[in-house]
C-alpha cells in the first residue's frame, strides 16, 4: 500500500506541477515520487510510460534552476502489469532549488512539510542560501573520478609549469584524496560545453554555422577564441599613403569576455555558455548571474570577487588573464572612440555581455574585402597554426572547390606547404 508522507508523493499522472514536488524534496530530506498511483494508493499505471519518462527528464533539466540530474534517478516499474514511474530525489547540496519560470522567491521555492508541499518563506530561503554558501563547487568531489588530463598537460608544458600528479594537490584539484570539480573542469572528460552559432544578419532567424565545443576548458578556450576570430574581419582605410587596419572586435575584448564567462559562471547550473555571432555584434551568455555580494556598478568599477577562485588562479598562472578586476574596464576602454559601447545585462540566472562590431554599418557590413582572399588566408595564421581546407571555407565563407583553388594558388606561389594526405591534410606557412 502506497501512502503519502514527508518523503513520499503520489501522482496519478505526469503534469507540470510535478516540478514543485521535485524542488520540495530536493530542498528537504529527499524522497520518492510515484507517478501512476492515485492519492489513495490505487495503481492505475501510465498509458505511454516511455514518453512520460522523457518529458519528466526534460522538466528536471530545463524547468528547475540548479543541476539536479545527478541527484535524481528515474525508473520504470511494473506493478500488477501496469507501468509506473519511480522518481528518486536525493537531498541535494546547493540549495535552494527553484522553478525556472518563477525565480528565486517564495513562488518558485518549495519545501516539504509533513506530506504536503508548501512555498518556502523569505526567511527559509535566506537560511538555505547561507548554508549553501558554505559549499564551494570547485571543492566538491567530482561525480566522475576516471579523469585524464592530456590537453591540460600539453598546455602546462608549453607554459613551463609543472603539471605532474604530485602537483594536483597544490593546484587545488584534490578533495579528500579524490578529484574535485576543479579537476573535472580541466579534464578531457569535462561535461560542460560552449554552444557557438554564427547568424546571417542581426537576428536569430537563419544560422550560417553552429557547433558545440567540448573537452578540457583549456581546449574550449582556444577553440572558442579561434571560432570568434573567424568572424573578426579587418577593415582597411587609407589616410594619405598609410593604410590603417582595424578589426571588427578588439582581440583583448574578445578574450576577456570569453574568459569572464568561463571563469565566473555558476557551474551548479547545467546549461552551456552561449556564444552568438551576428553581423553587428557578438553576445556571450553565461549562467548564474553575479554573486550576491556584487552589483553591476561594482563590476564596472573594477571590483572583482570570483565564484571559482581556484579556477581563476589556474588561468592566471597560465597568463590567460591579467590582474583581477581590470577586464571589464579595459573592454569598455577599447570602445572609447566609438559611439556604440559594450553592454552587460543581468538577471538572477544569466550574465550577458554584448560586444558591438566596430566596423558595422547598415549599408555596408564592413570593408574587409580590401584584403584579397589569399591575404585573408595568410592572416588567419595569426590565430591558428596550421590550417585545413575546412578552415579556409569558414574564413572566406566559400565552398570546398573555391577553397581548394585558393590553396593551390598559395602552394604555387611557394607561400604555403602542404602536409599529409586525404582527411589528414593541413597547410603551414613556408
Amino acid at each position: 500500500m502506497y501512502i503519502e508522507s514527508e518523503t513520499v508523493e503520489l501522482k496519478q499522472e505526469l503534469n507540470k506541477n510535478i516540478k514543485k514536488e521535485v524542488v520540495a524534496l530536493a530542498n528537504s530530506k529527499g524522497g520518492t515520487i510515484y507517478i501512476g498511483i492515485t492519492d489513495n494508493g490505487e495503481v492505475l499505471g501510465l498509458k505511454d510510460v516511455k514518453s512520460d519518462v522523457e518529458s519528466l527528464s526534460g522538466m528536471i533539466r530545463e524547468g528547475i534552476i540548479g543541476n539536479l540530474t545527478t541527484y535524481t534517478n528515474i525508473e520504470i516499474k511494473e506493478i500488477n502489469k501496469k507501468d509506473i514511474i519511480e522518481l528518486h530525489i536525493t537531498s541535494a547540496p546547493g540549495k535552494p532549488y527553484y522553478l525556472a519560470d518563477k525565480g528565486l522567491k517564495p513562488s518558485g521555492v518549495y519545501i516539504r512539510h509533513g506530506s504536503s508541499t508548501i512555498q518556502a518563506t523569505d526567511e527559509i530561503i535566506r537560511k538555505m542560501l547561507v548554508e549553501s554558501s558554505k559549499t564551494n563547487f570547485e571543492e566538491e568531489v567530482a561525480i566522475i573520478q576516471d579523469l585524464t588530463f592530456d590537453y591540460a598537460k600539453e598546455i602546462f608544458k608549453k607554459k613551463n609549469i609543472d603539471f605532474s600528479k604530485e602537483k594536483y594537490k597544490s593546484l587545488k584539484m584534490i578533495t579528500d584524496n579524490k578529484f574535485n570539480n576543479l579537476a573535472l573542469l580541466l579534464s578531457d572528460q569535462n561535461p560542460y560545453t560552449i554552444k557557438c552559432a554564427i547568424f546571417d544578419g542581426t537576428n536569430k532567424t537563419l544560422f550560417k554555422d553552429r557547433k558545440e565545443l567540448r573537452g578540457s576548458y583549456l581546449k574550449i578556450v582556444e577553440d572558442a577564441f579561434y571560432y570568434m576570430n573567424l568572424s573578426n574581419h579587418i577593415n582597411s582605410i587609407f589616410e594619405g599613403l598609410q593604410r590603417i587596419d582595424k578589426k571588427d572586435y578588439p582581440d583583448f575584448s574578445l578574450r576577456e569576455a570569453l574568459l569572464n564567462a568561463i571563469i565566473h559562471r555558476d557551474y551548479h547550473f547545467n546549461g552551456s555558455i552561449l556564444l552568438s555571432i551576428f553581423d553587428d555584434r557578438i553576445e556571450i551568455n553565461s549562467t548564474g548571474g553575479l554573486i550576491s555580494t556584487l552589483s553591476l556598478n561594482d563590476v564596472y568599477n573594477g571590483v572583482s570577487e570570483s565564484r571559482n577562485p581556484n579556477f581563476a588562479q589556474i588561468f592566471h598562472r597560465l597568463n590567460y588573464v591579467e590582474n583581477y578586476g581590470t577586464g571589464i574596464g579595459r573592454i569598455i576602454n577599447e570602445y572609447k572612440d566609438y559611439k556604440l559601447k559594450p553592454t552587460i545585462e543581468l538577471s538572477e540566472n544569466v550574465f550577458k555581455i554584448t560586444l558591438p562590431n566596430r566596423n558595422y554599418t547598415d549599408n555596408n557590413r564592413n570593408n574587409f574585402n580590401n584584403y584579397s582572399q589569399e591575404e585573408l588566408v595568410i592572416n588567419s595564421f595569426q590565430t591558428k597554426k596550421p590550417i585545413t581546407r575546412l578552415d579556409v571555407e569558414k574564413i572566406l565563407n566559400v565552398g570546398s572547390t573555391r577553397a581548394k583553388q585558393i590553396l593551390e594558388k598559395l602552394l604555387k606561389k611557394n607561400i604555403l606547404v602542404k602536409v599529409g594526405s586525404g582527411k589528414n591534410t593541413y597547410y603551414v606557412l613556408k
